[in-house]
């Protein structure tokens, strides 16, 4: 008893110093993400003082991506990493030296970033419309990129690579700004571009991967199309402008039309039309440019008979600059005469008359009486005119009223203005002693115009009366005649006297010209009354052929007498011939022209001065007409064509002469204007009997071509051209729209319809076969038509992605046996010109259904042409057994769409071949048989053993080459089918048991040593071997513990006995047996059971009987445990109750000896520890 109580103080001081607990110092550590599967990531790192060895894990959620070796805390990356999908990562740590439990902590793992992402344009696609008159310097777009990696890697910065259309000129066009935003670099033109495309490049500052320098970018497009503002002037169409209309023609009558249009043709603005000059009787129709007449007309009362209007076409709306968008022209309009006028009288002088004064009708002249015949009423200043032009000034003057038949009026005829004289007729009429006053009316009376025909004037004659014994002429008249245009002094008469009888100074007689107007022209010598030529300004035969004068003669008592004067002027040929009228004739081609030319020479009639000869002079037309020379009457020799006319109004003009016979001779030119009317006798005439224009599918309303054809007639109405399409197969997919070229040339402009979208690939025929009419339209009634055949080719736009056809599933042998060419993909594109690229996207490398990291990245190559290749040597099955490629095919050739397919995915199995022996796997786990326990079939060890290759090449068979038992003296000694193998699976790890075969011998002391073999199943076969150790426990290590309950107690509080001293062991308790023990002095004994057992560590060391009880004894809880469960003596002693009594006193006194020892020894540590 004592014995045990010493042999517990040295337990306890190896308890105080007892083994310290290992402690990690880190808490996070650095992986970059491009870090490659297998490699290293970290190294875990625990310190213990006592230096036992260390033993690592790691576990959480997110140890999915990492792997440690567990003796070396060497940290591998299992699975690859993405730091822009996770970052930051948790794990917690855990290190054991196998003599205190585990120790963990949680480890922060930082995700460092790599350049592995390019930019990422955002917010796709890109488009804008931009004004035509956007400033240099604006911003038109930005576009926007994001990296999601960090640092310069995450700097994205923009370039332009390429402008779409004429990358050359339009490349400066735009410049891009660091933030993406892109700006206009010149200026812009909806008439030059109505559309641009952009290429922008974004590429990122660049960063590592994988150790190297690595710049990463992407490109996209953004499309800027042009909108048209209205920033130019509109145009007049057919300048210049000219019409005429006749005077006092109705309200409304339609003088012309002007035509403007929009010059920003994608605005095609409303025009409007004014008339900007004031004051005039026109108007202008707003919409449609018609000049019509809103006011009476009168061309006399016009300062001109041609007018000039200003017209101004203007757009509806203001342009850009916030103007009105407008351009004038002139018109020049010409107001024809109609006789609309009567003659009236006026009292004035014909030098000094003012036509715009009010007309007289009351008029007071006088004369002597009985004067003699022709003599002119004296003090009369008549002057009748009228305002029309030409023959319709012309009228005839004529006497009426009570005293009509006394006097006469000179001139009959007058021809616009013209002196108007009353003459005496009958001079016996005239009687101062009948009538003082007398009274006649002068009617002028316009025979061309009936309906307003005539004026009336009345003039008053006082009568003067004579003296009795007058001087007397020995003739009443005298002819006499004088040449017109005579200068002045030239004698007409040498000398007329008068006889008076009377005496004296009443027989003094002085001569005088009566009426004072006749003195103007003529004077007489008041003594010897010669008669003169006072102004030969005024001798005109053809304005007055004759002139009456009073030739008075007085004498001395005022008595006068008079003979009548008449002074004939004689025709000299100073006067050309006259044409009366204008000759513009208007006749439709084919018919014949007639027209009387009318003439008249106001030089005397029936003399070769006014005889007149007519004759066409020379000219462009001068061939096509003949013309009477005596009656001037003109024809046309042959038809008239009027398209054979240069002239676009159809004119024709002839000059025709007049010339007098006289001399010198004279001679008037008329140009007589025949308007040869145009009649719809030609039909359209397409300029190509066929065409053939070519189209871009999916180009909605655009231009296919122009097609042209002419309409000989010559007038707009007859050569106007309409298209239309022939209804057909496919014409309702175009439109046609007309338009005037020049006259009679008209283009019909083929477009396809905006609502209609052609699509190359789902048309049977690439072609439509349209039948254009050219339909000319008369005034009343359709025309002939004509017709052209239109070919039109639909081109095939690049604008349909390619696509993959379905691919298959390939294998490949690894290791190299199999090189070249794996498959060819093939890809179709429907566009007839595409050329299709391929190119891999990414490769996934699989383990089954686990990720096998980038190892197989480098295994398979694409070509262009989508030729895969075997591309190493170095294919493994065993790392990697399907090899899945992300690919896709661009159509480099795209103009419009995406230009890629969709992604295809191409699976490569990797074909296993047996080239890998089998691999046994590390254990650590020491093996010990106890051979009093271990009966046959007992499981004593195992091994574990994975083969890379797949189906019966890792397969594996576990066998026993040998056994070979080794003492603890170093004696070895052999044994066959002392232990068998059996081989089961788990997953993919086989597992070979070793049991027992037959009986061992509990008496041997050492270790077997077990040579076991593990082969796979398929040639060429591969074996590996491995030794396993087996420690025997031998019989010297058996404990006897005895108790003094009984067996069957014992047996019900086994499992608390063994939990007991395992506890207290740390050792497997392996139970031999529990029986009742007999004392041999039954006399003194009682009942007693006694449990045979081993204490074995894994290591293969058991405890001997006296380890077993200092152990026991170091814990009091475990040992008081065991006491109560009835425990009594460790080893082979027997028990007796005396003994028993002493026993438990010496265990009690053992107890507080301990506990008052240990109380000491803690003392003393810890006054040790706080000096320390």
């Amino acid at each position: 008893m004592a014995w045990r109580v010493l042999v517990l103080f040295p337990f306890l001081l190896a308890a105080v110093s007892g083994n310290t607990v290992p402690y990690f110092n880190m808490s996070i550590v650095y992986v970059p993400e491009d870090l490659e599967i297998g490699q290293e990531a970290f190294q875990l790192q625990a310190f213990d003082v006592d230096g036992d060895p260390l033993t690592y894990s790691i576990s959480g959620s997110e140890a999915f991506y990492f792997s440690v070796v567990a003796d070396t805390g060497q940290v591998l990356l299992k699975n690859p990493l993405d730091r822009e999908s996770l970052a930051r990562l948790t794990l917690t740590i855990t290190v054991s030296d196998g003599q205190n439990d585990a120790i963990s902590r949680k480890l922060t793992v930082i995700v460092e970033d790599r350049n592995d992402n390019a930019p990422v344009f955002q917010n796709l696609p890109y488009a804008t419309t931009v004004n035509e008159n956007v400033t240099a310097g604006s911003i038109i777009y930005i576009v926007s990129a994001n990296d999601s990696d960090t640092g310069n890697a995450a700097k994205v910065s923009y370039s332009i690579e390429e402008v779409i259309p004429d990358n050359t000129k339009n490349l400066w066009l735009f410049y891009i700004l660091p933030n993406g935003s892109v700006v206009l670099n010149g200026s812009l033109d909806y008439t030059l571009n109505t559309f641009y495309q952009i290429k922008i490049l974004a590429k990122d500052g660049g960063g590592l991967l994988h150790g190297v320098l690595t710049f990463q970018q992407s490109v996209t497009y953004l499309s800027v199309t042009v909108r048209d503002l209205p920033n130019l002037d509109p145009r007049f169409l057919n300048e210049p402008y000219s019409g005429s209309v006749p005077e006092n023609c109705p309200l409304g009558t339609t003088v012309l039309t002007v035509t403007a249009i929009d010059r920003d043709t994608g605005v095609n603005d409303e025009i409007y039309y004014s008339i900007t000059t004031a004051d005039i009787p026109f108007a202008i129709d707003a919409m449609t440019g018609t000049i019509n007449v809103t006011g009476p007309l009168d061309r006399e009362q016009l300062p001109n008979e041609v007018l000039l209007l200003e017209v101004t076409a203007r757009e509806k709306n203001l342009d850009i600059y916030g103007n009105v968008a407008k351009i004038s022209t002139q018109v020049t309009v010409t107001v024809a005469d109609i006789n609309d006028n009567k003659p009236q009288f006026y009292l004035c002088s014909l030098s000094s008359c003012d036509f715009s004064a009010d007309a007289q009708s009351n008029f007071t002249g006088s004369v002597v009486e009985h004067s003699s015949s022709n003599l002119a009423v004296s003090g009369l200043s008549i002057v009748a005119h009228d305002p029309d032009k030409g023959v319709n000034s012309s009228f005839e003057l004529y006497l009426q009223g009570p005293n009509a038949s006394a006097f006469f009026v000179s001139p009959k005829t007058i021809v616009g203005t013209g002196e108007v004289q009353i003459l005496v007729q009958d001079p016996l009429s005239v009687d101062y002693e009948i009538s003082h006053v007398m009274v006649v009316q002068i009617v002028a009376n316009d025979t061309g115009n009936p309906t307003d025909c005539c004026s009336t004037a009345t003039v008053t004659i006082n009568l003067i009366d004579s003296n009795d014994h007058s001087p007397e002429f020995p003739q009443s008249v005298y002819s006499l005649s004088v040449v017109e245009n005579s200068v002045a002094g030239t004698v007409v008469s040498p000398g007329i006297t008068a006889y008076d009888p009377d005496s004296g100074i009443l027989g003094q007689i002085t001569y005088q010209l009566f009426p004072e107007s006749i003195r103007e022209v003529f004077t007489v010598n008041s003594t010897s009354g010669a008669v003169l030529v006072h102004n030969g300004s005024w001798l005109d035969r053809e304005t007055r052929s004759i002139y009456y004068a009073n030739l008075q003669a007085k004498d001395g008592g005022n008595l006068t007498g008079s003979t009548l004067l008449e002074i004939t002027v004689l025709d000299a040929n100073d006067n050309h011939p006259i044409i009366t009228g204008s000759y513009f004739i208007s006749v439709d081609e084919g018919q014949n022209v007639s027209v009387q030319i009318q003439a008249m020479d106001n030089d005397e009639p029936g003399t070769p001065n006014s005889e007149l000869r007519f004759e066409i002079l020379p000219g462009s037309f001068s061939a096509n007409f003949t013309i009477d020379a005596v009656t001037g009457e003109m024809h046309n020799k042959g038809p008239l064509d009027r398209e054979a006319l240069d002239d676009d109004r159809g004119q024709m003009v002839v000059t025709v002469e007049v010339h007098d016979l006289g001399t010198p001779q004279l001679s008037t030119s008329v140009n007589v204007t025949i308007t040869v009317g145009d009649v719809n006798d030609n039909a359209p005439v397409f300029l190509n009997q066929s065409y053939e224009f070519s189209v871009f599918e999916g180009s909605a309303g655009s231009f296919v071509g122009n097609v042209e054809a002419t309409d000989a007639d010559q007038t707009d109405i007859n050569s106007r051209i309409s298209f239309l399409l022939q209804s057909g197969s496919g014409s309702s997919n175009f439109l046609i729209r007309s338009s005037r070229l020049g006259p009679g040339y008209y283009s019909g402009r083929l477009s396809l319809d905006p609502d209609v979208s052609l699509d190359y690939d789902s048309l049977q025929q690439k072609f439509f076969s349209l039948v254009v009419l050219a339909e000319n339209t008369a005034a009343e009634s359709v025309g002939d038509t004509a017709n052209a055949s239109v070919m039109v080719y639909v081109l095939d736009v690049n604008d349909e992605p390619p696509t993959i056809l379905s691919t298959s599933v390939y294998n490949v042998s690894e290791n190299g046996t199999q090189e070249g060419l794996v498959c060819t993909v093939v890809g179709s594109d429907p566009d007839t010109n595409h050329s299709l690229v391929f190119e891999e996207l990414s490769v996934t490398c699989l383990k089954g259904t686990s990720s096998a990291g980038e190892v197989c990245w480098d295994w398979f190559v694409l070509a262009p042409n989508g030729s895969v290749l075997v591309n190493s040597s170095d294919i493994d099955y065993e790392l990697c057994d399907v090899v899945v490629l992300m690919l896709r095919a661009e159509d480099v050739y795209t103009e419009k769409g995406n230009r890629y397919s969709q992604n295809e995915t191409l699976r490569i199995l990797i074909t296993d071949v047996n080239d890998n022996a089998p691999i046994f796997l590390p254990s650590s786990e020491t093996f010990v048989v106890v051979p009093d326990i271990s009966p046959v079939d007992l499981q004593v060890a195992e091994v574990k053993a994975t083969d890379a290759d797949s189906g019966p090449g890792g397969t594996i068979t576990f066998s026993i080459l040998s056994v070979v038992f080794v003492q603890d003296n170093g004696i070895s000694q052999s044994f066959e089918n002392l232990f068998k193998m059996v081989t089961t699976t788990e997953q993919d790890t086989y597992i070979g048991s070793i049991r027992v075969a037959s009986n061992l011998d509990r008496s041997l002391k050492g270790q077997y040593q077990v040579t076991v073999e593990a082969k796979d199943g398929e040639a060429p076969v591969h074996t590996t071997q491995t030794v396993l150790n087996i420690f025997t426990v031998d019989n010297s290590y058996l404990v006897r513990l005895q108790f003094v309950v009984p067996v069957d107690e014992v047996q019900n509080n086994l499992d608390e006995i063994t939990l007991a001293l395992t506890v207290v062991t740390k050792a497997r308790v392996y139970v031999v047996a529990i029986q009742t023990l007999e004392d041999a002095r039954a006399s003194r004994a009682q009942a007693k059971s006694v449990m045979e057992a081993y204490f074995v560590y894994s290591n293969g060391t058991a405890l001997e009987v006296n380890q077993l009880s200092v152990l026991i004894q170091s814990d009091l809880q475990i040992l008081t445990q065991l006491v109560n469960l009835g425990l009594a003596v460790i080893g082979p002693a027997e028990v007796t109750t005396a003994d028993k009594e002493k026993e438990l006193i010496g265990v009690i006194a053992g107890l507080a000896a301990f506990m008052l020892l240990f109380i000491l020894i803690m003392t003393l540590a810890l006054v040790l520890t706080t000096r320390r």
